[in-house]
């Protein structure tokens, strides 16, 4: 896989900088992550009924991913903030996998991507459950946060591979 020529996050000097956007035209941009918490059986039913010692495991975990995607530029360096228009987390239960299916749908009229905000909320909401389910189960895992679609922008469309 080729490098791209031009690292835009890096001046020519090498210091890290943040991208000048002022002259992009704003347009409407959607980015769409997902990570996966995969635990055991007895841990999913626990979540699932709401056992865990520390409350309602799912809605603190959307209210966290929601903040974080808030929050990203903050997390990341060199990300801008962006005034948000969207950002949703769906947290699906998935009995075959014995795991819950984290996606994060994030939204701006602006000029440059949401990835991050995605990404974050996705990353932050996973942490969440594994906070909130510890008592219960410390073996759980985090796997396969990626980025599975974007919208918008100069780089057009990006649709992740399944």
């Amino acid at each position: 896989m080729a490098l791209p020529s031009k690292l835009t996050h890096v001046a020519r000097s090498g210091d890290a900088r943040m991208v000048d956007v002022s002259a992009k035209r704003p347009t409407e941009r959607i980015a769409i992550a997902e990570g996966r918490v995969h635990m055991t059986r007895h841990t999913l039913d626990s979540v699932l009924k709401g056992d865990a010692k520390k409350g309602d495991v799912l809605a603190a975990a959307r209210i966290a991913g929601i903040m974080a995607a808030k929050r990203t530029h903050d997390l990341i360096p060199l990300c801008h903030p962006l005034p948000l228009t969207k950002i949703a987390v769906e947290i699906t239960p998935d009995r075959s996998e014995s795991s819950l299916l984290v996606r994060a749908t994030a939204k701006v009229v602006g000029q440059t991507g949401v990835e991050m905000e995605a990404l974050t909320a996705v990353s932050v909401a996973c942490l969440t459950i594994y906070d909130m389910a510890k008592a219960i189960e410390k073996g759980m895992r985090i796997e396969g946060i990626r980025l599975l679609e974007k919208r918008g922008g100069r780089s057009g469309r990006y649709r992740a591979k399944e």
